[in-house]
């Protein structure tokens, strides 16, 4: 999840501490007795009221964030769900501190809700993005389109979804660049978790190698290959055949099943694996090289 469990301990041990203080102070000054300074029950006792209440919630959401932020299931559907409960108690923490602050303080909450409707009309229409946010976040993931753990690719961002809120989308790259997409904006979203990937590596022989023949042995190098790397490769690799006739080389073609976070190390390894055991077989790879004529005259 995006929140570090060590900033929900630290928010935690704050508004705990907030809320021991003001709890002492209350009771030094008698705010929670009924005989004692009535006549600044108004001001001074809503007023801590409001600020225990306020730290009690914060420190619920913050402790039941970090209790779902302790288990880090591999089922990539369970880790979304997390995500998004984390996600949620943020929004229902501070719609509780509002609503509850407001009738401490002595507010008709319902009074207020029930006379705002034109108000409540402008702010809906300004707020459109955001309720379009939260709309499309819900159907996607009830939709199942993608998942936290996932890797996807958006707007050309290739990355492993690392949380998804009620309005945005967390995407990180290999180089732990963080995208933040709006829910709204996951459009045309390529979900590369779903299948195998391949990877895909060509190497070049010379003209003079005799094809027909390391054709032959080419099934058994294979298998060799697959046998060393069974912790990355899904299956064999597979020969698909010349891929090109280069000015100096004949390019062959080979894939390997890998799963997507794989893609990248998986055609390095192929690479070396192909180079070493071209070279087992006698084929060398072959490289530019220079004739140079000079004129004896």
């Amino acid at each position: 999840m995006k929140t570090s469990k060590a900033s929900l301990v630290i928010k935690l041990i704050v508004c705990v501490a907030v809320l021991a203080v003001a709890v002492l102070i209350g009771f030094l000054a008698g705010v929670f007795s009924t005989d004692a300074l009535k006549e600044i029950k108004f001001d001074f006792t809503a007023l801590l009221k409001v600020v225990v209440m306020a730290c009690s919630v914060i420190a619920v959401e913050a402790l039941l964030s970090l209790l779902l932020s302790l288990p880090n299931p591999k089922n990539h559907r369970l880790r979304t769900l997390l995500s998004i409960i984390s996600s949620l108690l943020k929004y229902v923490a501070f719609i509780v501190i509002l609503c509850w602050g407001l009738t401490i303080l002595g507010v008709n909450v319902s009074t207020i809700v029930a006379s705002v409707g034109i108000l409540a009309l402008i702010v809906g229409f300004s707020a459109q993005s955001l309720i379009s946010d939260v709309v499309t976040g819900a159907f996607m993931i009830f939709e199942n389109q993608y998942n936290v753990g996932d890797i996807v690719e958006v707007d050309g961002f290739r990355g492993t979804v690392t949380n998804i809120g009620i309005r945005t989308t967390s995407i990180t790259d290999p180089g732990d660049n963080v995208k933040i997409v709006n829910n709204s904006a996951m459009k045309n979203i390529l979900n590369r978790s779903d299948k195998l990937s391949r990877s895909v590596s060509e190497i070049a022989i010379p003209y003079g190698t005799d094809l027909e023949k390391l054709e032959n042995e080419i099934p058994g190098l294979m298998e060799r290959i697959y046998a060393g790397r069974t912790n990355v490769f899904k299956a064999p690799p597979k020969y698909l055949g010349v891929q090109a006739l280069a000015d100096s080389s004949v390019v062959l073609k080979f894939v390997v099943n890998v799963d997507e976070k794989d893609i990248y190390s998986g055609a390095r390894l192929l690479n070396r694996d192909l180079l070493l055991g071209f070279r087992s077989l006698g084929v060398e790879c072959p490289f530019p090289q220079v004739d140079v004529h000079t004129d004896k005259n």
